[in-house]
């Protein structure tokens, strides 16, 4: 029985890894994982390669000597999270409980783990543009301007890469649907093929950069992930910061960031062993981050919307009019 419960987990585990890479709107930002070095749990090691500019070429002395400097540093997955949840014995016989964890499982990480990576990840990596100083800020999208704006910052990635890289466009829907509104847009837009981490599909391009439309509640550039104890954090998950901007759009070499998303450990205790319940329990823990190497951060730019003002409260009534007449 504990070996096929062992067996069990470890498929389970494979295929929830693949459900995230396949279902997350950034599950292309982990075909980049193969620049990390994984050996499980938490730590991470990504090299850097250092190289020095061109010489002059003696014809006597021939080639001046170049330095090469490869340094690996070691990183920490700082989205250690997890649950644990059970399923009553009553509820599961030997032969459904498979089947059952499973779909509890997937329903899981559809609703809250996938949505989780992709915010934290959008978050991050406009959170190194902004500090890179790769935005364009307090954009209003509008049907009249927004083409010519997404232009203009896709050629701040262009000036220095060239136009021979892939710069995914990360993009709201609502804001997609203003840029199809556009005259550039019936003019300009194409169909192109993308992997979106081992799932080929056709999505829209603008010069050959692909639109990858995202969850407006996942495009915003700061969230609190509750720790699931706090008063109040009990639910886990997120939500957005109260100093969070809209992003209008994420622009990012396609190369550049370095995803992983690792689900470890996942740990299956039948009825019989169960200590707390007579229930299967299932321990679930999911390690992700997503790095970019310093000198890439130059292939990140973000747009971000307007920051909301604040709420004016409302005035009270004024003093209702005097009675009238004088004193008695």
């Amino acid at each position: 029985m504990a070996n096929s419960i062992q067996k069990y987990a470890t498929i389970l585990q494979e295929r929830l890894d693949q459900q995230v890479a396949i279902g997350a709107t950034s599950g292309w930002m982990e075909q980049n994982a193969g620049q990390v070095i994984y050996n499980g749990g938490k730590k991470i090691e990504i090299g850097t390669i250092s190289t020095q500019g061109l010489a002059d070429y003696d014809r006597e002395d021939g080639f001046t000597k170049g330095a090469i400097s490869l340094v690996y540093n070691t990183y920490e997955m700082t989205q250690d999270r997890g649950r644990t949840f059970s399923i009553d014995r009553m509820d599961n016989d030997d032969t459904h409980f498979h089947l059952n964890a499973t779909a509890v499982m997937a329903e899981f990480q559809k609703r809250h783990v996938i949505p989780e990576i992709d915010a934290y990840r959008y978050s991050k990596l406009a959170t190194l543009a902004i500090a890179a100083s790769q935005t364009t800020s307090d954009y209003t999208p509008v049907a009249a301007t927004i083409a010519q704006q997404l232009l203009a910052d896709l050629g701040a990635i262009e000036d220095i890469y060239g136009d021979g890289v892939m710069i995914v466009i990360s993009m709201p829907g609502p804001v997609k649907r203003i840029l199809e509104q556009s005259t550039f847009w019936n003019r300009s837009a194409s169909i192109i093929e993308f992997d979106r981490g081992g799932v080929k599909t056709k999505v829209h391009a603008i010069n050959d950069h692909p639109i990858i439309p995202v969850p407006s509640a996942r495009m915003k550039t700061k969230y609190t992930f509750y720790d699931g104890e706090t008063e109040g954090q009990e639910a886990g998950g997120f939500v957005v910061h109260a100093d969070a901007l809209d992003i209008n759009w994420l622009l990012t070499v396609k190369t550049d960031p370095l995803a992983i998303s690792k689900t470890d450990k996942i740990r299956i205790f039948a009825p019989d062993v169960n200590q707390t319940a007579d229930a299967w329990k299932l321990d679930y823990r999911k390690y992700h981050d997503l790095w970019v190497k310093k000198q890439h951060e130059e292939g990140l730019f973000v747009n971000t919307a307007p920051v909301p003002e604040p709420e004016t409260p409302e005035s009270p009534d004024p003093d209702p009019d005097p009675p009238a007449g004088g004193e008695g």
